[in-house]
């Protein structure tokens, strides 16, 4: 097999009863995930956890049966943020986890992920291998009978686990009393969990999007919909708003004022703080090539370096462990602090920046300052073929006069998209008319050349 045929950058999505989301795929990958993991002797553990989707049901009763096919247990979370699979599985001492969830994708869509026992997602080669079981016949001669069947069954305390975990990486003795916060669960997998952790450590606490019923996941609610988020706090007069994603891996944030606070300004607070303090492994920062250039600025103010990955929060982890950083991320609001947990974690990361709020008695306003964001254009140009950018006429010597203009105070990206026939023309400068200006002469070139008839 020379690609992969069902894995993308972030596990299996699609509509959900549609291939490959369907049950009987769902049961083959349970069943390729079993014998991956199963090592060793004694019994074998798999964690299934779930966000609030319609389609979760389905998925979970096919999985969990692939699973118990190949002679592995299956313990069964329910809805859970997918970071706290991540923790589950890790703490449990679990031979694998299981996520069930489309992230911030609407309710028609539905996802599976793994999580291998050290609590991180799986490489490229360990999904490759599993798509190599699913496609052949190999595991119809693998199927245990009797007493080597495995079992399923429910871990009814994983949420009070998880719960317990969360405030564990907020100071002992620091409280967040005298705070009204507004907590948005998007109607997703945190809906009971977050507003427990913060309505424990002390604060005052109004949930919004607590209320699933299958459909609603991510419905105009969320990290992706803060509009609402910044609304109730000014209407509240709350003191914050934090805004999750369905599966409550994102972050997004909104200051006293009803501002959005996003991912860039998240990691730009808690690298300075950490920076300060001695934490910041090498002084580093690890963010994504779509991260304002602003970002890189407030690290340097810092004192500090911002080093950039390939888009997704896998790259980010991945750069993260081989040059032994500690914290990275996405403007969109994926935050990893590896230091407390192996994937992106919202409800840890509105600690961290909460703790941050305490510590030095500022508003979340204030703390936002540390980062200017640059004026930001994205021009899509759907094209007939992906054509490298050097081989289209003209384009290159356009994009060196681009950066010629730009100098230290702008950027250039150019990428195409992954699941489309779009190039991603993108330009941060000091002038939005500029660089406006700019992308659009850059696109025009693309659509003479190579452009959609």
């Amino acid at each position: 097999m020379k690609g992969k045929k069902l894995f993308g950058t972030d596990g299996v999505r699609g509509v959900a009863n549609v291939e490959p989301m369907t049950s009987e795929t769902a049961m083959k990958l349970g069943r390729a995930a079993a014998h991956i993991f199963k090592s060793g002797k004694g019994r074998h553990r798999i964690v299934i956890g779930k966000d609030t989707r319609l389609s979760g049901y389905m998925i979970e009763t096919a999985l969990a049966t692939g699973i118990c096919s190949m002679g592995v247990d299956v313990m069964l979370v329910g809805p859970m943020p997918t970071p706290g699979i991540s923790f589950i599985t890790s703490s449990m001492r679990a031979d694998a986890g299981v996520v069930i969830s489309a992230s911030h994708n609407p309710y028609q869509d539905n996802g599976i992920k793994f999580f291998s026992r050290d609590g991180f997602k799986l490489p490229d080669e360990l999904e490759r291998r599993m798509e190599e079981l699913i496609f052949c016949e190999k595991l119809n001669k693998l199927r245990p009978t009797a007493e080597n069947v495995g079992k399923a069954f429910r871990l009814d305390d994983a949420q009070g686990r998880y719960i317990v975990f969360l405030k564990n990486s907020f100071p002992r003795g620091m409280t967040l009393e005298g705070l009204r916060i507004v907590v948005d669960c998007a109607h997703g997998a945190a809906y009971k969990v977050a507003p427990a952790v913060f309505e424990e450590l002390g604060a005052e606490v109004i949930p919004i999007g607590i209320s699933p019923d299958g459909t609603n996941i991510n419905k105009g609610c969320g990290s992706l919909y803060p509009e609402m988020l910044c609304k109730e706090v000014k209407n509240r007069r709350a003191d914050l708003g934090i805004s999750l994603d369905g599966d409550a891996d994102r972050l997004i944030m909104a200051d006293e004022k009803g501002n959005v606070v996003d991912g860039d300004a998240i990691m730009a607070i808690c690298a300075g703080d950490m920076i300060r303090k001695g934490q910041l492994n090498k002084k580093t920062l690890v963010a994504t090539v779509m991260s304002n250039i602003g970002l890189d600025i407030a690290m340097k103010e810092a004192g500090g370096k911002l080093l950039r990955s390939d888009v997704g929060d896998r790259y980010v982890v991945e750069m993260m462990k081989q040059g032994g950083y500690n914290l990275g991320g996405e403007q969109s609001g994926h935050i990893l602090f590896l230091d407390y947990n192996t994937t992106g974690d919202g409800t840890l990361a509105a600690l961290q920046v909460l703790k941050v709020m305490q510590e030095r008695n500022k508003p979340l306003s204030e703390l936002a300052k540390v980062i200017t964001a640059y004026p930001q254009i994205l021009e899509n140009v759907r094209v007939r073929e992906k054509v490298k950018p050097e081989d289209i006429p003209g384009f290159s010597d356009a994009v060196r006069d681009v950066e010629a203009s730009l100098g230290e105070k702008g950027r250039i990206l150019i990428r195409y998209s992954g699941t489309e026939l779009l190039m991603r023309i993108m330009l941060e400068g000091e002038v939005e008319s500029d660089i406006k200006r700019m992308a659009g002469s850059l696109a025009d070139i693309v659509k003479t050349e190579i452009g959609e008839n």
